[in-house]
């Protein structure tokens, strides 16, 4: 049985408590995460927005990279002057060692099958000492998916790449801890920590919330503060941040 149902996972539906608390504790964790000094910032977050005017709302300069096939999703979340946005499907238009941090959060590198390709042109745009933010569907998720489709045969952990179709047609990469690590380190970044995004399930948030609207504070702080590095037994995504040495 899916963690959380496939129509459920764009962040419509009957879950809205548990997506308004997933929001929080992705910003939460950005702003835990952000460079403690203005910084050029790519965000290559799927150009929704979000995440590129939380960070130029902390102070940096962003350059946000918006997939060339898709077209202008509402109204700018963001100051344009602080936020550079550039129509692109990869990083040939920036140069070697030229940002300070990367973020690629919204499942940007199980959008992006040829995960390796993307990472290694992560690491080559990063200065030295420059940080990734990373985020990708988990194993956890993929097998549920398949599950849910009846796809038995596949439902076979390996070190093998799981490429997973979903119900729309379209089709995400996996991984587990150690692979998103493989991933990382091949590239040669160095992997600070691995965990999943989010642990508390949707009948937990919705049962404080419920008892207690104000406790979203509470509930975001408890997820981040329980470390649980390279536990991928459990939530639908995988998280993690990496340093160019």
């Amino acid at each position: 049985m899916l963690p959380i149902p496939a129509e459920e996972l764009n962040g419509s539906g009957t879950l809205g408590p548990y997506w308004t608390f997933y929001h929080a504790v992705v910003a939460e964790q950005l702003n835990r995460w952000l460079p403690k000094s203005p910084s050029t910032i790519l965000d290559m977050s799927c150009g929704r927005g979000r995440w590129a005017s939380q960070a130029a709302k902390a102070g940096h300069r962003v350059i946000e990279m918006v997939d060339f096939r898709r077209s202008a999703e509402g109204p700018l979340l963001h100051d344009a002057s602080k936020v550079r946005q550039v129509r692109a499907d990869d990083l040939r238009f920036l140069p070697d060692s030229s940002m300070d941090a990367v973020l690629a959060e919204e499942r940007a590198m199980s959008v992006e099958l040829m995960a390796e390709s993307a990472i290694s042109d992560i690491a080559r745009v990063l200065r030295p000492g420059g940080r990734a933010l990373i985020c990708v569907d988990s194993l956890v998720l993929g097998m549920a998916i398949l599950a849910e489709q009846n796809y038995w045969a596949h439902l076979r952990q390996t070190g093998e790449v799981m490429l997973v179709p979903w119900p729309d047609g379209s089709i995400t990469r996996c991984f587990s801890s150690g692979q998103l690590r493989e991933l990382l380190t091949d590239a040669g970044l160095e992997v600070e920590w691995v965990r999943s995004r989010t642990v508390l399930s949707p009948s937990t948030v919705d049962h404080v919330l419920a008892a207690d609207s104000r406790a979203l504070t509470w509930l975001v702080n408890t997820e981040l503060d329980a470390h649980r590095d390279d536990d991928d037994t459990v939530g639908i995504h995988l998280v993690a941040s990496a340093r160019r040495v």
